[in-house]
């Protein structure tokens, strides 16, 4: 039964007692006199210790889009979906020695206030607007809609009330402003890991009991020899999963743009890191790329594991959505249900840990970009600290209640949620990219050209996703371009692969950028720089020593798996 006992639900509440408990404290423990300052309320500006960044960052990426659609990816794929996280690691280490020296460099609290630092409050205000249309209505949005989906699954709860008390407890966390969500995120992360951990175990358990055995080892092994096609890293092009995960694309790129776009030129995420020093922003960044190593172990395995006891005979049932056809996403889900009393709800609580930590961490920086971009730069300009603190509060509860309007309406697909987020936030990932990269270490690039980059970027990404509808492209494919696959609908049915699309839209944009700009540069239009120098760029041996073996163990794992 889809229901938890009374020993659960006392799991549950110990997990929500702890977390509300120790935000009230570090909310009253921190309070001063500055308590009003929205730089204070926003950023925790100092206050942040370097683990607290680094498991803030990891509990505002992971939530329901991993745990329970990247777990559903694992079931349809394999280990490459993992792609996303271990990518993730090498990323955070670049953002934390070239991305975030410009920005403490600079003092950029904000990606709105750096577009406007950098070329003109035009080009700053369309993308405020973007951002937030695209993070309530995509990632807010199907946060909720997931979350609620698997607790909906696990506890039998209706699904509007699940929704509405996911949406409840993220408000409670982020009305006390980045401190409270920056330390509650520990306990979260201890949650999120430990819990996530148990299920790993209990999973493989089930899968060596299908072999006469017990143990998370043997499960393992017997896993990987049942389902071999689920641990290579590569697809070739005949792969059915080859439009997800094209192949090298993987390594050299599209996947570089979606990493290096979220984890560098991303509100939510930076967000994190811009209230500390240097050296406390990078120690937690490269904590956090630690952690990355350890998701897949969290969040694919399982999917496999499901898979491996679906295709044994096993889940045959739990495994069919409302439609009656096979759901990968529901793959988490299943498994909880699988867990024996009191580890069902302390892996109840981890999955809801993710949730809500992602959801607070969300919705505070759509408070952030909202207060200090939109509503102080252009409704009320002589705003006090005290009253933009107060819009902030106001912005937090308003767009969670937007999200809860939409989240029933949203309309996840066939390729599942995981990649519904990916593709869709995709449209405007490259062309953002390409003005952030090029903003960040090319004095000349101009506003015309980040505004080129703004809206062509993202007409470009449109007029990939859907030409292939309409202009048949086979010839194309018989000529070479590995990007052009097959899908439902006949043999000269094709599409780009979304990952491909954004190394296309991104090498486009940027090729653009530099002429507009030459061309502005000759007219005489000045351009605005950054304050930059070599020095900014140094480590210390501590973090080289970090980055050489998260990159050892990465080489590691895809030569195993490639």
């Amino acid at each position: 039964m889809n229901t938890l006992q009374l020993t659960d639900y006392l799991v549950f509440l110990v997990y929500f007692l702890i977390v509300s408990g120790y935000g009230f404290w570090i909310y009253k423990r921190k309070q001063t006199a500055t308590h009003s300052a929205s730089h204070d309320y926003f950023l925790a500006e100092g206050s942040l210790t370097w683990w607290a960044i680094g498991t803030s960052l990891i509990a505002s990426n992971i939530s329901s889009e991993q745990f329970i659609a990247m777990s559903g990816n694992g079931f349809k794929m394999g280990l490459a979906i993992a792609t996303y996280e271990w990518m993730a690691a090498i990323t955070l280490i670049v953002v934390a020695v070239f991305f975030i020296p410009v920005y403490l460099k600079n003092k950029i609290f904000t990606m709105p206030q750096f577009l406007n630092e950098r070329y003109d409050g035009n080009v700053a205000m369309i993308m405020a607007v973007f951002w937030l249309l695209l993070y309530v209505v995509v990632n807010l949005t199907s946060i909720l809609y997931l979350g609620a989906l698997a607790v909906n699954g696990i506890s039998g709860i209706n699904l509007d009330l699940c929704m509405y008390g996911l949406a409840f407890f993220a408000i409670i966390i982020a009305l006390g402003g980045m401190k409270v969500i920056g330390y509650t995120d520990v306990i979260q992360v201890v949650f999120l890991i430990f819990g996530g951990l148990v299920t790993t175990y209990l999973a493989l358990n089930k899968v060596a009991e299908l072999n006469g055995q017990a143990g998370a080892i043997e499960g393992f092994n017997y896993m990987y020899s049942q389902s071999q096609d689920h641990f290579h890293m590569i697809f070739k092009q005949d792969s059915p999963n080859y439009p997800s995960l094209p192949g090298l694309t993987v390594l050299l790129g599209g996947m570089w743009i979606v990493n290096l776009n979220y984890w560098g030129c991303n509100q939510y995420i930076t967000q994190r890191a811009l209230g500390a020093d240097l050296k406390t922003a990078r120690s937690g960044i490269l904590f956090a790329a630690f952690l990355k190593l350890l998701m897949p172990v969290i969040v694919v395995l399982p999917g496999i594991a499901a898979y491996v006891i679906y295709t044994k005979g096993g889940l045959q049932t739990e495994m069919l959505g409302p439609d009656g056809i096979l759901n990968p996403d529901r793959s988490y889900p299943v498994l909880l249900n699988l867990l024996p009393v009191g580890l069902k709800g302390l892996s109840f609580a981890a999955l809801t840990a993710a949730v809500v930590a992602s959801l607070a961490g969300k919705v505070n920086s759509i408070a952030t970009i909202f207060t200090l971009d939109i509503f102080k730069k252009k409704i009320n300009v002589n705003a006090s600290e005290k009253r933009m603190v107060q819009v902030g509060k106001i912005t937090v509860v308003t767009s969670m209640l937007i999200a809860v309007i939409i989240a029933p309406h949203l309309g996840i697909d066939k390729k599942g949620g995981f990649e519904f987020i990916q593709e869709y936030s995709g449209f405007v990932s490259p062309g953002i990219f390409a003005m952030f990269i090029l903003g960040f270490f090319w004095k000349k690039t101009s506003s015309n050209a980040a505004m080129f980059a703004t809206i062509g970027g993202f007409i470009l990404s449109v007029v990939l996703k859907f030409l292939p509808k309409f202009v048949n492209l086979e010839f194309l494919s018989g000529m070479g371009f590995s990007t052009l696959v097959p899908q439902e609908g006949g043999p000269s049915v094709y599409e780009i692969p979304f990952l491909d699309r954004m190394g296309f839209v991104f090498a486009i944009s940027v090729a653009c950028m530099v002429v507009i700009s030459l061309i502005d540069h000759n007219r005489g239009i000045k351009t605005k720089g950054l304050e930059i120098d070599s020095s900014m760029f140094k480590v210390n041996n501590a973090f080289l020593a970090g980055s050489l073996l998260i990159a050892g163990i990465l080489v590691a794992l895809y030569s195993v798996f490639w």
